[in-house]
């Protein structure tokens, strides 16, 4: 039993951070292709601040949040991932991290950042989890305390990934828009509803936000027939 239960955590493990554990599968590449296509969108601008969300839940924006600040760390960079998402969190199951202590804990004023950021096993990407589940998030990020620790993180990370709601079922998103550089949607071909995809856009360019892409997920690759991949458009 306990060799299963091993078994059972790198499985999950290896399909949520898949940039760790097979980098050189297409999906992986699929991840560092987006890295690169958001690198040449930020040429001659500022992208530091990078807010991902999606339409609606089980559309994988958390996974392909902690992939993306995995392929940035690797080309060397200081990178931040935060969990935004303090009704549902999943970084910290994710990287398999304490989630006591996080986002929700700082701008409550009962941690500093410093103490919220904890290092993963990768030499350059740090996370901030969620922190305990308060009864108001979207008042806390709405609050000038958000802005104020992201203005400081911005001296000591050169990329910070916002993991955030999705977009079109509480406000969460629509405030951390306001503060980032750029913004991406995440969308399940399976379940994505144009309507509603066409929303969450309009939702996203009323607070100012740049969308800088969206990405296709769970998109069947027909040459793999059980393989997805993620495409930037």
């Amino acid at each position: 039993m306990f060799r299963k239960r091993n078994e059972n955590y790198h499985n999950r493990m290896t399909k949520n951070l898949i940039t760790i554990y097979e980098p050189k599968s297409p999906i992986s590449e699929q991840y560092r292709t987006l890295r690169t296509n958001l690198e040449f969108t930020s040429l001659g601008s500022k992208l530091q601040t990078l807010l991902i969300t999606s339409t609606s839940m089980g559309e994988g924006k958390s996974t392909t949040a902690s992939n993306l600040a995995v392929v940035y760390s690797q080309l060397g960079k200081r990178v931040l991932l935060v969990d935004c998402d303090m009704r549902r969190p999943t970084i910290h199951q994710i990287f398999h991290i304490d989630s006591r202590i996080g986002l929700s804990n700082v701008l409550a004023k009962r941690s500093t950042a410093e103490a919220a950021i904890q290092p993963t096993q990768l030499d350059n990407l740090y996370v901030m989890v969620a922190g305990v589940v308060p009864p108001n998030p979207s008042e806390l990020l709405a609050a000038p305390a958000f802005r104020e620790m992201l203005d400081h993180l911005k001296d000591d990370f050169d990329i910070i990934l916002l993991d955030a709601p999705p977009i079109m079922q509480v406000a969460d998103s629509r405030i951390i828009a306001q503060e980032v550089d750029g913004a991406i949607l995440v969308l399940s071909c399976e379940s994505a509803d144009r309507d509603e995809v066409v929303k969450a856009r309009d939702q996203l360019l009323m607070t100012g936000a740049k969308i800088l892409g969206i990405v296709l997920n769970r998109r069947e690759n027909h040459r793999h027939k059980d393989s997805y991949y993620y495409a930037y458009k």
